[in-house]
C-alpha cells in the first residue's frame, strides 16, 4: 500500500513539473527577458510557439511508445529528459537557442499527459476523483511555474529558474527508476494484448453516439485549449497590467528597497501562484461532480462561469480584477478534467494511451496557435479584447456539451470503433 500511494505521488510529481516546465518562460519573458535582451513580450512568445508545437506533436508518439514498450519506462525517459533539457536552455545565449530549448523541452514534455493519464485510469478505480487530484497537480505547476520564476529572477536570475527545476526532475526520475524497474522490465509482455476486431457488433444507433461523443470531445479539446493557453501563459503579464499598482504596494509593504520595486516579479509572481493554486481546487469539486452526475451537466455549469467572468474582465484593475481572474481560472481549470473522464471511460485499456496521446495532439497543436493569437491580440487592442474573445470561445464549448448525452457509451467500445 505504501509503495502503491509513492507510485501515485510520483506521478503527480510528473504533472507538476509537466506543466511548470512550459510556463516558466512565460513569467520570464513578461517579466525579464525583455528587457534584457531588448526584445518585446509579443516577440519573445514567437520563441515559445514551436516548444508546444513539440507539446501536441510528439503527444502520439509518446501515446504509441507506451502502449509498445513501457508506460513506467516512458515515465523515467520523461523524467530525466526533460530535467536535462532544461538545464540547457538555462544556458541559452540568443532567443533561437531558447527557441531550440523550448522546443526540446516541449519534446519530452509531450509524454506525460498520453503515458500518465493512462496509468491513473488504469491503475486505480474513482476515476473522476484520482484524475481531478492528478490535475490539481498539474494546476500548482502552472501556479508554481509564475510563483517560483517570479522568485529566482528577484533573487538568481531568470536561468536558475530552468535550472534547479531541471535538477529536481532527474531526482526525482532517478527515484521513479528504482521504484518501477521490475515493472518496466515485464510490462512489455502484457501491455499490448492483441486487440479484437469488434466494430461490427456495434449497432448503427450505437456507432452514431460514439461519433457524436467523440466530435464533442475533440472540439471541446480544442477550444479548451485556446482559453487554457490564454489565460495561463499569458496570466503574469495581465497581472502585470490590471493589478501592478496593487503588486508594487504589496511589494512596498513587504521589502523598505527602492519601496519594493525590486521585488515586484516576486509578488506577481506570488499573486498569480494563489490564484492558479485556489481555482485549482475547482479540479475536485469537479471531479466528485463527474463521478456523481456525468459530464454533460458539469460541462456546461463550468462553460457558463467561464462566460460569466471573461465578460466581466475587460476594463477591471486591481482587487476587481484579481477577483474576477480568479473566478474566470476557476472556470478554466474546472473543465480539464471532463474530457480526460469521458475517454477513460469509453477507451480500452490496450490502447488508453493512444486515445490520450490523440486528444493531446488536439490539445497542444492548438497551445501553440494560440500564442500567436495572444500576441496578435495584444500587440492590436490589448487583453480586452482577448478576454471578449475567450467569453465567446466558451459559449462554443457550452453549446456543444449541451449536445452530449445524459449517459456515455459503454467502456471499451471507443477503441473498436477507431480500428
Amino acid at each position: 500500500m505504501n509503495q502503491d500511494r509513492t507510485y501515485f505521488l510520483l506521478l503527480n510529481i510528473g504533472h507538476f513539473l509537466d506543466h511548470l516546465f512550459m510556463l516558466i518562460f512565460a513569467t520570464v519573458a513578461a517579466l525579464a527577458l525583455h528587457v534584457e535582451w531588448g526584445v518585446s513580450y509579443a516577440q519573445l512568445l514567437a520563441y515559445a510557439t514551436p516548444g508546444f508545437f513539440a507539446f501536441g506533436v510528439f503527444a502520439l508518439p509518446a501515446g504509441w511508445m507506451a502502449d509498445r514498450w513501457s508506460r513506467d519506462g516512458m515515465m523515467v525517459v520523461f523524467f530525466i529528459g526533460i530535467g536535462i533539457t532544461s538545464i540547457l536552455t538555462g544556458l541559452a545565449q540568443t532567443p533561437f537557442q531558447i527557441g531550440a530549448g523550448l522546443f526540446a523541452i516541449g519534446v519530452f514534455a509531450a509524454i506525460y499527459h498520453p503515458v500518465g493519464l493512462a496509468i491513473v485510469t488504469l491503475n486505480w478505480r474513482d476515476t473522476g476523483m484520482r484524475i481531478a487530484a492528478n490535475g490539481v497537480w498539474g494546476n500548482l505547476g502552472v501556479a508554481s511555474a509564475a510563483l517560483l520564476t517570479g522568485y529566482l529572477i528577484d533573487n538568481g536570475g531568470w536561468r536558475a529558474a530552468f535550472v534547479f527545476p531541471g535538477l529536481f526532475s532527474i531526482a526525482t526520475g532517478l527515484i521513479y527508476l528504482a521504484l518501477r524497474r521490475n515493472n518496466i522490465r515485464q510490462e512489455h509482455e502484457t501491455i499490448s494484448p492483441p486487440a479484437t476486431k469488434g466494430h461490427e457488433r456495434l449497432s448503427l444507433s450505437t456507432r452514431r453516439l460514439l461519433i457524436r461523443v467523440s466530435s464533442i470531445v475533440f472540439l471541446t479539446t480544442a477550444v479548451s485549449s485556446v482559453i487554457f493557453q490564454s489565460t495561463t501563459f499569458a496570466l503574469p503579464k495581465m497581472l502585470d497590467e490590471s493589478v501592478g499598482g496593487l503588486a508594487l504596494d504589496l511589494a512596498g509593504w513587504v521589502s523598505a528597497a527602492e519601496d519594493g520595486k525590486g521585488e515586484v516579479a516576486t509578488v506577481i509572481g506570488l499573486l498569480a501562484f494563489i490564484v492558479f493554486a485556489v481555482a485549482s481546487v475547482a479540479q475536485l469539486v469537479v471531479g466528485r461532480m463527474l463521478d456523481r452526475y456525468g459530464p454533460r451537466r458539469v460541462f456546461m455549469v463550468v462553460a457558463s462561469m467561464q462566460i460569466l467572468f471573461f465578460a466581466m474582465m475587460p476594463g477591471l484593475k486591481d482587487a476587481a480584477a484579481l477577483a474576477v481572474a480568479l473566478g474566470f481560472m476557476l472556470g478554466a481549470f474546472g473543465q480539464i478534467p471532463i474530457n480526460d473522464f469521458m475517454i477513460g471511460k469509453m477507451a480500452s485499456g490496450s490502447m488508453r494511451a493512444r486515445i490520450y496521446g490523440i486528444r493531446y495532439v488536439v490539445s497542444f497543436a492548438v497551445l501553440a496557435i494560440a500564442l500567436p493569437l495572444i500576441a496578435f491580440v495584444y500587440d492590436n487592442w490589448g487583453f480586452d479584447t482577448l478576454f471578449r474573445i475567450l467569453a465567446f470561445a466558451a459559449l462554443i464549448i457550452l453549446l456543444a456539451a449541451a449536445l452530449l448525452p445524459r449517459k456515455l457509451p459503454s467502456a471499451n467500445l471507443l477503441p473498436t470503433a477507431a480500428e
